[in-house]
């Protein structure tokens, strides 16, 4: 990018890198990384771990002085332009001019309005800062936030496992396994990156899952969350089991539900769960990437809602052929072909002995 040097970009790329260790911990904040250089060296480093916790620029700085370095007249790197206000921590604007840094480069603006002109009160303290290095990069680390604060509901993608003629299950819906070990690791792996994870009752009902993130290694577990209409989640699921569950339901709590059980009623005016005003609500509570794990119809009636962004789709190398069940089930046939999902690649990948396909839902709509 014009302005940038490749030393730029190169500082840039580590304070991504070090963004990208809060990947599993900074929720709800974003996930943001920092480095201070100065005559050419690093002299700090620093990303935020968890809310609550100092933020990137503050770690570097204290990173920096640790080592005995002078910040006057450095240079600070950050994935997201320093913040402005008092939340649980100081403004780091105010962290940022104390230290005597001369210029701050960021990845991209802070798309919360809360914490708009940080860049302009650096600028009138003297700070040169510029913005856009990387800044797609910065973007798809905080894809969810950026939709949070945008949009007023989550990133949502929707995972799927199919043979290559894009069968999820057989018709009596055993699923269990259409693809490889390493794609099922995979699988997790995204699991683990989530806010909260959205199921459907007939999962529930036909699979028992856990819903946990097991295959790899992570200091916290998403929120589980079981759309469930008619209240038929028995109190004894798997899901349930460890208390960080909620359930959507359309209509009366059921009794047996333990009372500690989060639920929360959102009935449209047909007497579903209102999919739109779920969005919003797991907005406010601090969800910025929901992934779904769910069976056709509930896929569906999100893909329908215009309320999925990715597809997050794992395709086994074998047929199944009919009849089976398929990826996602209609309310009603299409009326033309023009009225398809339409969807653009982002990444092919071969994972194991799968191939790993994310693709993105072109004009997704807003809820």
């Amino acid at each position: 990018m014009i302005g940038f040097t490749t030393t730029d970009r190169e500082h840039m790329a580590r304070a991504l890198a070090l963004a990208a260790r809060g990947l599993h911990t900074t929720s709800p904040n974003p996930r943001v990384g920092s480095v201070v250089v100065k005559s050419g060296v690093v002299i700090g480093e620093g990303f935020h771990v968890r809310p609550g916790e100092p933020h990137a620029e503050v770690n570097a700085l204290a990173d920096a002085r640790a080592r005995g370095n002078d910040t006057r007249g450095a240079t600070l790197y950050v994935t997201l332009e320093p913040c402005n206000r008092h939340g649980r921590t100081p403004p780091c604007v105010d962290a940022v001019i104390a230290a005597g840094i001369a210029r701050v480069v960021a990845a991209m603006r802070d798309p919360n309005p809360a914490q708009a002109n940080g860049g302009e009160r650096l600028r009138a303290a003297g700070v040169d800062i510029a913005f856009g290095l990387l800044e797609e990069d910065a973007r798809e680390l905080n894809i969810g936030f950026v939709s949070v604060m945008t949009r007023g509901r989550p990133w949502v993608r929707a995972k799927l496992a199919a043979s290559l003629d894009g069968r999820t299950a057989l018709i009596s819906g055993e699923s269990q396994w259409i693809t490889g070990p390493e794609a099922r690791a995979d699988g997790h792996a995204w699991r683990a990156r989530a806010c909260a994870l959205l199921t459907g009752v007939g999962t529930v009902l036909q699979d028992d899952p856990q819903l946990t993130v097991r295959a790899i290694d992570t200091p916290r577990q998403p929120l589980r969350i079981v759309v469930d209409r008619h209240g038929q989640t028995p109190a004894s699921a798997r899901v349930l089991a460890d208390g960080n569950a909620m359930i959507v339901t359309a209509g009366e709590r059921n009794a047996a539900w333990p009372s500690t059980l989060e639920v929360l009623a959102l009935p449209d005016a047909d007497g579903r769960v209102d999919l739109a005003a779920l969005m919003r609500a797991l907005a406010v509570r601090g969800v910025n990437e929901l992934h779904v794990e769910a069976g056709a119809k509930l896929t569906g009636a999100l893909l329908e809602a215009g309320l999925v962004d990715e597809l997050l789709l794992y395709v086994a190398p074998a047929l199944i052929g009919d009849p089976a069940r398929g990826m996602a089930e209609r309310r009603a046939p299409l009326p033309s072909l023009a009225a398809r999902t339409p969807l653009a690649w982002h990444s092919v990948e071969r994972i194991g002995g799968d191939l790993r396909v994310i693709a993105r839902v072109l004009n997704a709509g807003a809820a």
